[in-house]
């Protein structure tokens, strides 16, 4: 079973399924499932592998797997089967506890172009835990060694497929950034980000208001992109590119640390009362 399970895993992460692994970590009394057992189940709530008990055991870690999936949080359950209205039916007289972990698969950086940024942009991407894709006829395996996936024949930009949780770059100085842009507009990504000068951003941005793109459309554009690091060489630019990307990641500030701990020192200070209030 075991072996089943790893395998069923290492698959559905190939593919890029999110699915969360249900581990039951204690029991007491009489339950069905012993300590270890386990259950895969998908964004679906479906337990596609595994077992970690019956009736109400496995439809409530059901229930919290697709939660955990949906938050990319953890969670530790506790499950008393001896109760009947959890909807058991007969009771077992005991209970468990079930640790709810999910798996999800790392978000998608499309990088479109193939010069010094753009192989910056996949090592540092790939580094920080990203999947990265390359889209650009030009594009090699000794340029972008880290890259998951290299497209070199997509003259149309049809296979920039970005999803909602994905990243698209688009590098590829000046030739088809108008086009590729077009294309990831048409997609859910969050983040879409042009390197150019201001004004052939503005060019692109105006050749969007030309074909149709509405101005909500065209604000979806980061241009310029980046945190301002005061970047210079092509190291640099894609360093701030990627601080942006995490900042958005993991839902940062932006600010630096000591200011931040600046400032929720001068909060905590202000909520204190003072002694002349606490006086009175």
């Amino acid at each position: 079973m075991a072996k089943t399970i790893f395998e069923l895993t290492d698959k559905m992460q190939k593919r890029r399924e999110p699915f969360a692994i249900a581990t039951v970590v204690q029991t007491y009394g009489s339950v069905s499932a012993k300590t270890s057992s386990k259950a895969i189940i998908n964004k679906q709530g479906q337990v596609v592998a595994g077992w970690v008990g019956g009736g109400c055991a496995e439809s409530t870690a059901c229930e919290q797997a697709m939660e955990c999936i949906e938050t990319g949080k953890t969670a530790l359950l506790d499950i008393d089967l001896d109760d009947e209205m959890l909807g058991a039916g007969m009771p077992c007289g005991g209970g468990m506890r079930v640790y709810v972990e999910p798996v999800l698969p790392e978000p998608t950086l499309w990088i479109m172009g193939h010069g010094r940024v753009a192989e910056c942009l996949c090592s540092i991407g790939s580094l920080v835990g990203l999947n990265v894709v390359i889209n650009d006829i030009g594009a090699t395996w000794e340029k972008f060694p880290n890259a998951s996936q290299l497209i070199t024949d997509d003259i149309d930009y049809s296979t920039l497929t970005p999803d909602k949780d994905d990243y698209v770059v688009v590098a590829t100085q000046h030739k088809g950034d108008h086009e590729s842009i077009g294309q990831a507009l048409k997609s859910e990504a969050d983040y879409i980000a042009l390197i150019a000068s201001r004004k052939r951003a503005k060019l692109v941005l105006d050749y969007l208001a030309d074909n149709e793109f509405s101005q909500a459309d065209i604000e979806r554009v980061n241009a310029p992109c980046g945190i301002d690091l005061g970047a210079i060489t092509p190291e640099e630019i894609a360093l701030s590119i990627i601080s942006e990307i995490t900042m958005l990641r993991r839902k940062g500030s932006g600010l630096q640390r000591h200011q931040m701990l600046k400032e929720e020192a001068g909060k905590v200070s202000q909520d204190k009362p003072s002694l002349e209030v606490i006086a009175r």
